[in-house]
């Protein structure tokens, strides 16, 4: 009964996972970060891979990587600026960096 459970809720977590991965997808894309950044190369950006390692131990990277999204800049991976994304909403935008730190998982 207890591995049923178990095997219950993971099926459930992992079909919502895979939901929001493709759902973070579909975003980058709409917002043009796939311009600039891939799953596991660079472009003119990092790849998202790279940004996931780079702050994995980092407590503080959610947050600085919300206000990367948002507000833009420079300085972190180079010179070259990324574009403000201020008209994502909150969601959006945590949606966004939550798939990033977990290094850009394809939805399928």
């Amino acid at each position: 009964m207890k591995f049923f459970l178990l095997a219950t809720l993971l099926s459930i977590f992992s079909a919502s996972a895979t939901a929001d991965d493709a759902k973070a997808f579909a975003l980058a894309k709409q917002s043009a970060c796939l311009g600039c950044h891939a799953k596991d190369k660079k472009i003119v950006g990092p790849s998202f891979q790279a940004i996931a390692k780079k702050y994995a131990n980092d407590p503080g990277a959610t947050v600085f990587l919300k206000n990367k999204i948002i507000k833009g800049g420079s300085g972190s991976w180079g010179v070259v600026p990324m574009p403000a994304n201020a008209k994502l909403s909150d969601a959006d935008v945590s949606l966004l960096t939550g798939w990033i730190l977990r290094g850009a998982p394809s939805a399928n």
